[in-house]
């Protein structure tokens, strides 16, 4: 009697020390828990319920005052028939080539000539005069090329000091370099960050493996698309991804030097989902364009995701 007593006893203080121990985790991962809630909270007021506010108000036809009317789908349908809105997404492509490709393709260039130039004497000042573009602000770096692209600015005037008279224009009010133009401060945004990207894929290298390839006679472009290039695929991938986006969002640049113009040739999707909202009141179209945007960048982030090499263990 007193062996199964001392049994039940030794059983229940075993039963209480795990529900003591449950207990403490749950009230762990509640602490654990308040440590996010402010994130929460933040996303949730300024993320994820204007985003699913204004998908609501893509299913109406508002002008931000008086009554909405619902509308249904129809602005999503107008985007693909409004030439104006279907021109915005199409200029985008234009865009990505500038603020994307030709970036990556001059900064891998580039990385194969620093990287085999790495002890040339200036090569620190070069990488930061490259980068510089990043930390200026956007509305500095639009003025000062507005102020470039004028009929009167540093672009026209070495043009005439050449004697390319015939070239010079008025570079933003030209229908066909006025898109070209803005592309092309993408180009000069985006190099110096592709760059230091690359630089950084290229210093993870073993150097042995350069000093191989020297040795049994590889010149600089085998080295580079043997080596260099197989080693930079998660720094590609990277890049592609925020030049990309940032080429899709882009706003303030077209805001300030073009205003969409001349005519519609330089209008993207974000600065007409701002013009409708704000100039025409048409606050319905304006929410279906930013949330065809918003899932056009999602989607494309995800496919440029899939390329992201898989980590070996």
């Amino acid at each position: 009697m007193t062996v199964t007593t001392r049994e039940t006893s030794s059983e229940s203080r075993k039963t209480g020390a795990a529900s003591s121990r449950t207990r403490r985790r749950r009230l762990a991962s509640w602490k654990a828990f308040l440590y996010v809630v402010p994130a929460l909270a933040f996303s949730l007021t300024f993320l994820i319920v204007p985003t699913l506010q204004t998908a609501w108000y893509s299913l109406y036809d508002w002008n931000g005052l008086s009554a909405a009317t619902w509308v249904g789908f129809s602005n999503y349908l107008d985007i693909f028939q409004d030439e104006q809105l279907r021109d915005s997404f199409l200029h985008v492509g234009t865009l990505v080539v500038f603020y994307s490709f030709v970036p990556i393709a001059i900064a891998l260039l580039l990385t194969m000539v620093i990287s085999r130039a790495h002890a040339l004497r200036g090569m620190s000042f070069f990488r930061t005069v490259l980068f510089l573009p990043q930390v200026i602000a956007s509305v500095v770096v639009a003025t000062t090329w507005l102020s470039i692209y004028s009929p009167n600015g540093m672009l026209n005037t070495a043009l005439r000091a050449i004697g390319l008279d015939s070239l010079t224009r008025v570079w933003l009010g030209d229908f066909t370099t006025a898109l070209v133009s803005v592309g092309f401060v993408g180009t000069w945004l985006n190099v110096g960050l592709c760059l230091v990207l690359f630089l950084s894929g290229v210093g993870n290298v073993q150097p042995e493996l350069f000093e191989a390839a020297r040795l049994d006679g590889a010149n600089s472009f085998q080295e580079f698309f043997g080596i260099t290039l197989p080693a930079l695929r998660g720094q590609i991938v990277v890049a592609l991804t925020l030049t990309v986006v940032s080429s899709l969002k882009t706003f303030d640049l077209v805001y300030i030097t073009t205003r969409g113009g001349p005519g519609n040739s330089t209008s993207v999707p974000a600065y007409e989902a701002y013009s409708r909202a704000f100039n025409s009141g048409q606050v319905g179209s304006a929410a279906s364009v930013a949330v065809v945007l918003t899932l056009g960048i999602l989607i494309i982030t995800a496919l440029i995701g899939r390329l992201q090499p898989k980590e070996t263990e």
